[in-house]
């Protein structure tokens, strides 16, 4: 078996658009889909990618030891669901251009994330607690593939966390639709009836991220190696460049560039073909 092969993900993807950087057996994980090519190193990723041109495959070169991975941490908004729950908050405000432009320059690393946080949430003091529910209802959305992504990976003993910058209120309802095992999130005070506009403390930011992965790894008694996490803004850059696989999924372009691997074209389960699972593998729900 070599170190590497090269992971190749996309609507007619196939073992024979490649076989002149393959230095072993190919396989095919999913037929016209998904594929592994065995190659020597990073040199084959340039080379595959010029390869492919134009098209809308995602090409990754991927370590073969500890390849599927034991421990699950992902980012719930852009990543696990469509949308960025404080945006969509925003707009039930009246306020989504001023907070949405905010956000996309937190998720871009232009600014730093929990005084961004604070300065959004006190936008949005005095919107009543019914919002929080409207948004999830009319607004949040599973990407596709997060349901499989969970469940396969449970299937084979892996445990799945669901760590978000947002908050508690709906990575509770997101982790359980999801099918995650655990979840963490920020929590919004209110008086009842209406947001104050603060957020407890502590604030769970890019750093808590990174801690909630080396400690659920602890206590599982996993090597880092053994770990994936995913997600898409600056906020995840640390969890994403501490696990044993770190993905930028559909991400901003610092995350995208410092990450492990990207998945640019395709749904979540990218991420079980990137840990060499074939499609009769994967669980669908």
């Amino acid at each position: 078996m070599t170190s590497f092969v090269l992971n190749v993900i996309g609507k007619g993807a196939a073992p024979m658009h490649f076989a002149a950087l393959a230095i072993g057996r190919t396989v095919t994980l999913a037929a016209d889909f998904a594929c592994d090519i065995p190659v020597e190193g990073a040199a084959a990723l340039d080379a595959a990618r010029q390869m492919a041109g134009d098209t809308p495959w995602d090409i990754n070169l991927v370590a073969t030891a500890n390849r599927r991975k034991t421990l699950l941490v992902a980012d719930m908004d852009s990543t696990i669901i469509s949308v960025e729950c404080l945006d969509e908050l925003a707009d039930m405000a009246g306020l989504k251009p001023q907070i949405a432009a905010i956000t996309e320059r937190a998720m871009r690393g232009e600014i730093e994330f929990v005084a961004a946080l604070k300065g959004r949430v006190a936008m949005l003091k005095g919107l009543p607690l019914t919002a929080l529910q409207r948004t999830y209802d009319e607004r949040v959305r599973l990407n596709p593939g997060a349901r499989a992504l969970t469940s396969t990976m449970r299937a084979q003993g892996a445990r799945t966390m669901l760590v978000s910058g947002g908050f508690e209120f709906f990575t509770s309802r997101v982790a359980k639709a999801a099918g995650f095992d655990e979840e963490r999130g920020n929590r919004l005070l209110d008086d009842g009836a209406r947001l104050t506009g603060e957020v407890a403390e502590p604030i769970l930011g890019r750093e808590a991220k990174r801690h909630a992965l080396e400690n659920a790894a602890a206590a599982l008694g996993l090597d880092l190696s053994q770990t994936l996490a995913v997600g898409d803004g600056a906020n995840d850059l640390a969890m994403i460049q501490k696990a044993g696989l770190g993905v930028a999924y559909h991400a901003k372009p610092v995350v995208a560039e410092a990450a492990g691997a990207a998945i640019i074209h395709n749904d979540l389960t990218a991420l079980l073909y990137l840990q060499g699972y074939t499609e009769a593998e994967i669980v669908e729900t």
